[in-house]
């Protein structure tokens, strides 16, 4: 970050000392900031709903003329190419698609305890933050949010500050006059509290009068945010769009587009541009859908207006990054994005790494970057005909039962998702193979193994153990007795053959033999290195293969390579499952979060892809073959596709957060982790919780100090519960539901050993 110089800072605290404030325009920014605040003295009067903003015909079906078909969202479908946005000063930085992308984060200290906040906004700058959002709830956090403002510059630190509004018009007029930005949501700024009551609209224009309220509170502080050049960022979340929006969209990505579009419009009026948009949702689909649109539909206005990118209440740990990753890095791929937040329920220290690192991967992928530039032009030429206004998996071919199997071929492939795991030949030897079932995710009886909700579907071996051990191919054959495909190349079953096996050939190569299998296969599985011809693909239909595993080669871009290869199988409508192989050397587990899911995930949110087999190349296997299993899984789930564990849905914490986030987020985990396809949201307080929740079964949020609420759905149905009791009834609620199961006895194991 940039410091001001020593003689600056020198001045601004010898004014400060004497209670002046002038010192903070002696500053070279171009704004002005006060330690007292008040209200503007020259408001002028808001201008009618029906000059300023849009009117919807939307019985008639015309807004849907003009909000679609959907043209473009991106500057480029075959090359990365940011898009361009204008520039929007905050204080010391700039946003836009002329900058760098900014890394931001937010407080989760009390703002009111102004020590406090200072310090940890001065960690957030140190470790390279670009900008730090804090909450303002009222006039006393307004107040603070000032002194913390000026607590930073006597230090010596300009890092901008943006403060976080909802419910309260009046109190961002003050907090305008201290802070460099101002976030606004658009579902609560003027609305108030949401209440999920459904309002009927007789006529367009019982819908259009209810607006005059939304100009009412906002045209104040756009007025102010122009005269102080201050920032805002427009910022919808999917979880606290009004009643009034819902009513009339639905809870959909649409609806926060429209949202938005509605404050933007107000600010537009008063010839107001320095404003960003942002689009949240806890759902990395819904997330990336809705910024999509938005991006669409400020190209058909011919707006540039830069975009925030996050997924909100993405969680914690690797399922954090993984979420986080999946939704921010596909927009990013898109070249969308001039800011990003990675939200997670940690201090907000820790989320620089991912944060830096997701903007570090989009750049280095930008067209104007030339090596990759050039991996995407060595992609064969292609039509892109992905629908982005609704997602829609492509689901491949699962296996079928065919007279003669000798083996249940069905469980070789699942139906909402596979995950194939790579091993070696010694991991079957008499002393390994227990351990080996165990890190595949098998239970096991009197040592035999058999699948369990989260084991692999399918292994990959490059060589196998010879026919003269016959404990290995004892082992390798209970795999297969109880449904685990066991794939390997062709020539290495054609030197010694490996019964019910599935053997796997070059695209070409299978061609060339007309699918001709070695002895003892039963299935065929062709990779793909997304170079292949058009016409040369168009063999997969004739071949039908059990699964084509799909690994872009060296010098092409992963994306596009692959993105080609689905456009041709849905034109020449081939049903073959593809499997996405993923390589890594890293040795950072959260490193590999992100590279999933930017590389894999960015292909999964737009439905292409059946599974996923990661496999670690190198000298050293950094990870063991459990983990990569889970974090595979874990990528699935991120992606909608395949629920092996509870969903966990936990916002990051900030100044309105009315527990331990943290330790009662782990907590709740602890005792309720077991339970898959169980979603459960953990929420600070109620500013978005009971909207985040929609996909949740179940909600534990923060109502009053000391006290939570639970929620089934959407409804309240244990209030003002004392937190230490909580998590206990959170317990006896999901068992009321008749959606509880014990843990087993290997996974309380587990966890003690864990623990130790």
């Amino acid at each position: 970050m940039v410091n001001y110089s020593a003689k600056a800072v020198s001045a601004l605290i010898a004014s400060a000392l004497t209670g002046g404030v002038s010192a903070f325009t002696s500053l070279k920014t171009p704004h002005q900031y006060a330690s007292s605040l008040s209200m503007s003295t020259a408001e002028s009067a808001a201008p009618s709903a029906s000059e300023v903003l849009w009117t919807p015909s939307w019985k008639s079906g015309a807004r849907d003329e003009l909000f679609g078909p959907i043209e473009k969202y991106c500057e480029d479908l075959h090359l990365v190419t940011r898009r361009k946005t204008r520039t929007v000063n905050c204080g010391p930085i700039n946003f836009g698609s002329d900058h760098p992308i900014v890394r931001q984060t937010m407080a989760t200290t009390d703002t009111a305890n102004v020590e406090a906040t200072i310090e940890q906004v001065m960690r957030c700058a140190d470790k390279g933050f670009d900008l730090v959002r804090i909450t303002v709830q009222g006039r006393r956090e307004a107040t603070a949010a000032a002194k913390i403002r000026e607590g930073l510059f006597k230090k010596g630190y300009d890092i901008p500050l943006c403060a976080d509004m909802h419910f309260q018009p009046k109190v961002a007029l003050l907090v305008a006059d201290a802070l460099e930005k101002i976030r606004i949501n658009p579902g609560n700024f003027a609305d108030g509290r949401k209440d999920f009551e459904e309002k009927i609209y007789e006529t367009e224009d019982d819908y259009v009068s209810e607006r005059q309220y939304l100009l009412d509170a906002m045209y104040p502080l756009v007025e102010k945010c122009k005269e102080l050049n201050r920032c805002m960022r427009i910022g919808t979340n999917h979880g606290s769009l009004s009643s009034r929006v819902l009513s009339f969209y639905g809870d959909t990505p649409r609806g926060m587009v429209e949202s938005a579009i509605e404050f933007a419009d107000i600010c537009r009026s008063q010839d107001y541009h320095n404003f960003v948009f942002s689009m949240k949702a806890s759902n990395p689909l819904v997330m990336v859908q809705s910024y999509r649109l938005l991006a669409a539909e400020q190209y058909r206005l011919g707006w540039d207006y830069p975009l925030h990118l996050g997924v909100t209440e993405a969680g914690e740990g690797e399922d954090g990054r993984m979420k986080s990753a999946i939704g921010i890095g596909t927009l990013l791929a898109d070249g969308l994005g001039d800011t990003v937040r990675v939200s997670l329920t940690e201090d907000p220290e820790f989320e620089y790494e991912p944060c830096n690192r997701l903007a570090e991967i989009a750049e280095s992928r930008l067209s104007i970057n030339p090596d990759a530039k050039a991996r995407q032009l060595a992609v064969k030429p292609y039509i892109d005909t992905r629908d982005i206004t609704a997602f829609a998996r492509r689901a491949g071919e699962l296996p079928e039962q065919r007279e003669g199997d000798a083996v249940d071929v069905r469980g070789f492939l699942h139906r909402d998702g596979s995950v194939f795991s790579v091993v070696t030949p010694d991991m079957f030897s008499k002393e390994n193979v227990q351990y080996l079932y165990q890190e595949l995710g098998c239970k096991t009886a009197v040592g035999m193994p058999f699948k369990d909700i989260a084991t692999t579907d399918s292994i990959y071996m490059h060589t196998i153990p010879p026919s003269s051990d016959v404990d290995a191919r004892t082992a390798i054959r209970r795999l297969i007795e109880v449904s685990t495909g066991v794939i390997v190349p062709a020539s290495e079953l054609e030197k010694d053959p490996l019964p019910n096996a599935v053997a796997l050939m070059s695209l070409e190569d299978a061609v060339a033999r007309n699918g001709a299998l070695p002895e003892g296969a039963i299935r065929l599985a062709v990779s793909l290195d997304g170079d292949e011809e058009e016409e040369l693909l168009e063999k997969v239909k004739e071949l039908n293969p059990l699964v084509c595993i799909l690994k872009p080669k060296e010098g092409l871009s992963h994306l596009h390579a692959s993105r080609r290869v689905f456009e041709i199988f849905k034109a020449k409508d081939i049903q073959s499952s593809v499997v996405h192989h993923f390589t890594t050397d890293t040795d950072d587990s959260n490193e590999l979060a992100l590279q999933m899911g930017t590389k894999i995930g960015s292909l999964l949110t737009d439905g292409n892809g059946d599974g996923v087999m990661v496999e670690q190349v190198g000298s050293k296997q950094h990870f063991s073959l459990g983990f990569v299993r889970k974090t595979s899984f874990g990528l699935l789930q991120g992606s909608r596709m395949r629920n092996t564990k509870t969903e966990f849905v936990s916002c990051p914490s900030c100044g309105r957060t009315l527990f331990d986030l943290q330790e009662t987020t782990a907590a709740i985990q602890e005792a309720t982790g077991h339970l898959p396809g169980v979603t459960i949201a953990v929420m600070g307080c109620i500013v978005n919780g009971p909207g985040e929740m929609a996909d949740a079964d179940f909600g534990y949020v923060g109502t009053i100090p000391g006290k939570v609420d639970l929620y089934y759905g959407k409804e309240v149905v244990r209030k003002s519960i004392p937190n230490d009791q909580a998590v206990d009834a959170l317990v006896e609620l999901i068992k009321e539901y008749d959606m509880w199961k014990d843990k087993e006895e290997e996974e309380q194991e587990e966890e003690l050993v864990a623990s130790a």
